[in-house]
């Protein structure tokens, strides 16, 4: 190997060299971790005791939650770190580690919201053959056509970066990124770029297109309903997963949206901040706070602890 392939520790910038910066970060970044981590979890618990939402909806929110947790646990911790000691080296093996779980978890969400958009049409449109249809093989079907679709995608980009090498070890960002990783390269990274972009269009595109699709039918079969109640009812059951749907792919098309070449490594680093820490601890208080069900299970949830609780001790 060339000498300059010698590199197997790299240095993450991170965002800032301001101390005070540093804590207010570290401290912001510590709590939605936190709220992002008890809030999926809590859904994901409520989801496996509660009897009533044992329905292709829930089990599919269920799944969303665990990667949200995956996704957030892949870049957060290991920043939060960096700024509490100050060590911001990090491995080859651990950078590349980092970027193939963060690309697996974010990418496969992207299908499984068009998978979750799929439930609501079929909950919407075709709501006497919804069992039927959505029953329990299906839904074990779509959530691994979901995971096996991102490793096919995932695995060509990721393949062909593992035989770049590189001439320098500090990385512009807060956790391995691929543009940033990319920019150290030696090699002309034109062609992973070009491969990279590809993918991400196909997934972008062909999710978002099913999406559009879903919820194009959803609306056009509620606007036929008859009475107010009924179609107040409709956008309601899917009003949260179209909030979800614009926040990530909102913030995805910002990444899209090339600034100049001074800032869009800033803006890059803004947005993948935004999408690993704030994104992932508002979805689920998006989905309970707008799902009487989930809410009506966190209830009977605390009830039962407390209940439990007062005959511990009187048995103590």
């Amino acid at each position: 190997m060339r000498n300059h392939t010698a590199i197997t520790t790299f240095i993450l910038l991170g965002l800032t060299d301001d101390p005070q910066l540093q804590i207010l970060l570290f401290i912001l970044l510590l709590i939605t971790y936190m709220l992002s981590a008890v809030g999926n979890l809590t859904i994901i618990i409520l989801i496996f005791v509660d009897a009533h939402l044992k329905t292709a909806m829930y089990y599919f929110l269920q799944n969303f939650s665990f990667l949200e947790i995956s996704f957030t646990s892949a870049c957060i911790p290991r920043f939060l770190y960096s700024i509490a000691t100050g060590d911001r080296t990090i491995t080859y093996n651990s950078c590349i580690c980092q970027l193939f779980f963060a690309c697996l978890f974010g990418i496969t969400e992207f299908f499984l919201l068009a998978a979750m958009s799929y439930d609501r049409y079929v909950a919407i449109c075709k709501p006497l053959h919804y069992m039927t249809i959505m029953n329990p093989l299906v839904c074990k079907r779509l959530i691994s056509g979901c995971w096996i679709t991102t490793l096919v995608l995932l695995i060509p980009p990721l393949g062909y970066g593992l035989t770049l090498e590189f001439c320098n070890s500090k990385i512009d960002h807060f956790i391995c990124d691929s543009n940033a990783l990319m920019r150290i390269s030696c090699f002309d990274t034109e062609f992973i770029e070009k491969l990279i972009l590809v993918c991400s269009a196909f997934i972008l595109l062909v999710t978002l297109m099913f999406v559009v699709w879903s919820y194009g039918s959803i609306i056009q079969t509620i606007l036929g309903f008859p009475s107010a109640q009924q179609k107040k009812k409709a956008f309601s059951i899917c009003s949260s997963h179209m909030i979800v749907v614009s926040i990530t792919y909102g913030s995805c098309l910002f990444i899209y949206i090339r600034p100049s070449a001074k800032d869009e490594m800033l803006t890059n680093k803004g947005v993948s901040l935004l999408v690993t820490s704030l994104s992932p601890m508002l979805n689920p208080f998006i989905y309970s706070l707008r799902n009487k069900q989930v809410k009506q299970a966190f209830s009977d949830f605390l009830k039962k602890l407390l209940h439990l609780e007062p005959q511990r001790y009187h048995r103590g």
